[in-house]
């Protein structure tokens, strides 16, 4: 049954309804006239995953980026709370610790896994896992998810090692480097163990029985072990290297350090050293007489003059060279012998004089330079090693004494210096030793011209 309107009713009604539709207009005509140009949503791409997000969001609602800093948000009546960036799954947790008078409330743990179950787990950030505001904390989570640091519990050592040394060579010298790749020849038989397996005996095993094949000379192919000496730096190596292991929870103990090298090691390390020996007047004329014969022979001689460290020598450069003023820049190992002004000696002028047209000629940046064994229209610099087996080969020819090591040229200088009575200071400048007395080091200056009469003094 339908029910009839009274006309009136029908009236009052349309009347009603015209009213509270004018009203309903003019509200959304009030509310766009007067609404702010600025407060119109865009879309825009997130840095990060490239989705399109508004351009008011404080974060990606996809990938959880932050999109803007919390000073950047509305601003309401009262204190509002703040709200806390989403955490995308898989990505971590952050948490406060209330009711505790910490300066450092937000606790930041990074997730490196999950468990049979599906369960995330959780591990402290590291090397900060405490941070003074929240967005602080998702910041750095944010930072560990780009490049996640936490290592791979079943890794091998060979992996270990990659991984370590690619920290650690950061901030090491060439020759350390050297060192710890030198080493590493001998652990092979441990390359492919889980590095958490890893026991004492195993690494004393490789100090003891472990061996690299020689790849070159005549030795070529031969099993070569190592010496007191490498034993001992094999053991400092292992030391760090499980040192980051326990760092990074890889391991649960850093055997290494739960024994010492052996007496017998330290003894054999001890009878292994040997004195540096000077060169006699009569092996020093030996080399300049044979300049033009044997092609290293210079390279001795201005080491003698100048007291370069061999790998020094290596890594002078031609653009470090200055012949007119007589001195050159160089220098590694410590801050006192980097980038240090060494004087060049006027009798080897002319020695230096010929590398450096020779390296201008071959397009060299070094100034030092020899053919390659195999290919001798192809030049490269010298290395330390290349310089060592130099010794051992061309000196019993010479009639010159073989025990002589890279070292003795530098050592030559220093006595020779002291016997003709040069500056102490001066001295310690050319050869990178650091100078203890306060007044010569900070408030003394001296200038290049000074070192190089001082060598002259040199007959």
């Amino acid at each position: 049954m339908l029910y009839a309107l009274h006309p009136i009713d029908s009236v009052s009604s349309s009347g009603s309804y015209r009213k509270q539709n004018k009203r309903s207009l003019l509200a959304v005509i009030f509310i766009l006239y007067f609404r702010k140009e600025d407060d119109i949503m865009a879309l825009i791409k997130c840095p990060e995953c490239e989705l399109q997000v508004s351009d008011k969001a404080l974060s990606c609602p996809h990938c959880g980026y932050p999109m803007k800093s919390s000073a950047d948000a509305p601003k309401g009546r009262g204190k509002a709370k703040p709200k806390h960036r989403r955490l995308p799954n898989g990505f971590g947790s952050i948490t406060e610790l209330k009711n505790r008078n910490l300066r450092n409330r937000f606790w930041c743990r990074a997730c490196v896994g999950k468990t049979p179950y599906g369960k995330p787990i959780l591990k402290p950030l590291k090397p900060d896992a405490y941070f003074n505001t929240y967005n602080e904390a998702y910041e750095a989570l944010v930072e560990y998810n780009k490049n996640p640091y936490d290592l791979d519990l079943s890794m091998t050592v060979e992996e270990l090692y990659d991984k370590w040394t690619d920290e650690y060579f950061k901030n090491t010298s060439d020759a350390y480097i050297r060192t710890i790749t030198s080493s590493w020849q001998y652990c092979s038989s441990i390359y492919s163990m889980r590095a958490k397996d890893v026991r004492a005996r195993h690494i004393k095993g490789c100090m003891d029985e472990g061996f690299r094949i020689e790849t070159r000379g005549k030795k070529k192919g031969e099993k070569i072990y190592p010496t007191a000496g490498t034993k001992a730096r094999m053991k400092s190596m292992f030391n760090l290297m499980f040192d980051f292991a326990l760092e990074y929870e890889i391991v649960d103990m850093n055997y290494a350090r739960t024994f010492d090298v052996s007496d017998d090691i330290v003894k054999e390390k001890e009878a292994a050293k040997r004195n540096h020996i000077i060169f006699s007047e009569e092996e020093l004329q030996i080399l300049w007489d044979n300049v033009e014969k044997v092609k290293f022979a210079d390279w001795i001689i201005i080491q003698c003059y100048m007291g370069w460290r061999p790998q020094e020598l290596c890594k002078l450069k031609v653009a470090d060279v200055h012949l007119e003023e007589r001195w050159i820049e160089g220098g590694i190992k410590t801050k006192s012998g980097k980038h240090r002004q060494v004087p060049i000696h006027k009798k080897i002028l002319p020695l230096i004089k010929r590398r450096y047209e020779q390296a201008q000629e071959l397009g060299s940046e070094y100034l030092i330079n020899h053919p390659y064994e195999r290919w001798p229209d192809r030049w490269t610099h010298y290395t330390y090693d290349y310089f060592s087996n130099l010794f051992m080969e061309t000196f019993p020819a010479l009639g010159i004494n073989p025990e002589h090591r890279g070292h003795d040229g530098r050592v030559h200088f220093v006595t020779v210096a002291k016997k003709y009575n040069l500056d102490e200071y001066a001295i310690k400048r050319i050869v990178g030793h650091a100078i203890k007395d306060l007044t010569e080091r900070v408030y003394t200056k001296r200038s290049v011209d000074w070192l190089v009469q001082e060598i002259d003094k040199i007959v």
